[in-house]
C-alpha cells in the first residue's frame, strides 16, 4: 500500500487536516444553515474549486506530452470580459457566454500554435501567459470592474446545499472521468502522449486530439474565472488568476501524472488539488509570515514529490530473500 502513487499525497492531506484539527479544534465541524453546509472543510472545497477545475484541463493536456501556462491568463480574461460587459448594462447570461467564447478561441489558438505550427507547447502557452493578461488588463482598462449582478453572484458564491463552485468542478472531473475511462478516448490521449509519431501511423489523429484538450484547458480555464470573479464581484485583471497555473500543475504532478505524458490520473489530481488547497488554508491558520508562504508550500510539495519519486519507492520495496548455497547447487548438480 505504501508503494501507491497515491499513498503519500493522502498521507499529506491528512496530515494537513490534523494540523490544522491540532490547531483549531472546531476546523472539523461541519454545520447547516439555511439548508446549506458550511464549515472550514467546506471552505477548503469552494476555495480549491477553481484550482480543481483547471487541473482537470491540465491533466489532459500533460498527458499528451504538453503543458498549458496560460490558463491564469485566461481565467483573468474571462472575468474581466464578464464584469465588463455587466457594468456596461448587459445581462448576466450573455456575459458568461461572451467570455467563454473568447476562451475557447484563446484555447484554439494554444492548439494551433502546438499542432499547426509545432511550437513547443511551453512556448506556445507562455506568449498567451504574457499576452492574455495584457489584454485583460485593456479589455478593464488598468481598472478593478466591480459588479452586482445576482445571477453572476451565484458562480461563485451561490449554495445548493453545497458551494456551486464545488458541484460545477466535480461534475467536470466526473464528466471527464466517465468520458475518458467509460470510451477509448482516455487511452488515445495517452497513446498520443506516449509516442504521437506511432499514434499517428497506427490510424490515431493525433493532432485533433492534441488541440482538443488545449481547447477544453481553455474553457476550464475560463469557467474558473467566473468562479473567481464572481466570488468576489469584481475583476481584477492584474491579480486574477495569479500563479494558479503553478498550483494547477502541482496537483497534476502530486496526483502522479506524469509530466513526459502517456500517464494520467484524475483521482489523483483531486488529491492534489486538495492537498495544495489545504496546505494554503494551513499556512494562513498557523500563522506563517506572509513572506515566508511560498517557500513554507514549496517545503511541502517538494517533501511530496520526494516521498512519491521512483528511489523512494525502491528502498520501501520489500528485498527477496537470498535462496541458500547447497540447494541451489543441488540444483545445477542434479541430471
Amino acid at each position: 500500500m505504501i508503494r501507491h502513487q497515491l499513498f503519500w499525497p493522502a498521507a499529506a492531506l491528512v496530515g494537513l487536516l490534523v494540523l490544522n484539527a491540532a490547531v483549531n479544534p472546531s476546523f472539523l465541524e461541519i454545520r447547516i444553515q439555511d439548508g446549506a453546509l458550511y464549515g472550514s472543510l467546506v471552505d477548503i472545497l469552494r476555495n480549491g474549486a477553481p484550482t480543481l477545475l483547471i487541473a482537470v484541463g491540465m491533466t489532459l493536456v500533460i498527458a499528451t506530452r504538453g503543458i498549458d501556462l496560460s490558463v491564469g491568463a485566461v481565467a483573468a480574461v474571462a472575468g474581466a470580459i464578464a464584469c465588463t460587459w455587466i457594468a456596461s448594462g448587459g445581462d448576466a447570461i450573455t456575459a458568461m457566454l461572451l467570455a467563454l467564447a473568447v476562451c475557447v478561441l484563446l484555447g484554439l489558438w494554444n492548439g494551433f500554435l502546438v499542432t499547426v505550427l509545432g511550437i513547443q507547447p511551453i512556448i506556445a502557452t507562455l506568449v498567451l501567459m504574457t499576452a492574455g493578461r495584457g489584454g485583460a488588463m485593456l479589455v478593464t482598462e488598468g481598472q478593478i470592474i466591480t459588479v452586482d449582478d445576482p445571477v453572476y453572484r451565484q458562480i461563485g458564491a451561490g449554495f445548493v446545499v453545497l458551494p456551486i463552485a464545488i458541484l460545477i468542478s466535480l461534475g467536470v472531473l466526473l464528466a471527464v472521468a466517465a468520458l475518458t475511462r467509460g470510451t477509448a478516448l482516455g487511452m488515445l490521449v495517452e497513446s498520443v502522449g506516449t509516442n504521437p509519431r506511432a499514434s499517428r501511423l497506427a490510424g490515431v489523429r493525433s493532432r485533433t486530439i492534441v488541440w482538443t484538450v488545449y481547447v477544453f484547458a481553455g474553457l476550464c480555464a475560463g469557467v474558473a474565472g467566473l468562479m473567481i470573479s464572481s466570488n468576489v464581484n469584481a475583476a481584477d485583471a492584474n491579480n486574477a488568476g495569479l500563479w494558479i497555473e503553478m498550483d494547477a500543475i502541482l496537483a497534476v504532478v502530486i496526483g502522479g501524472t506524469s509530466l513526459a505524458g502517456g500517464r494520467y490520473s484524475l483521482t489523483g489530481t483531486l488529491v492534489g488539488a486538495l492537498v495544495i488547497q489545504t496546505l494554503t488554508t494551513t499556512v494562513y491558520s498557523i500563522g506563517v509570515p506572509p513572506d515566508a508562504i511560498l517557500v513554507f508550500k514549496a517545503v511541502v510539495v517538494i517533501a511530496v514529490c520526494l516521498l512519491q519519486s521512483p528511489r523512494t519507492s525502491e528502498l520501501f520495496r520489500p528485498r527477496r530473500r537470498a535462496e541458500p548455497a547447497d540447494t541451489r547447487a543441488q540444483e545445477v548438480t542434479a541430471p
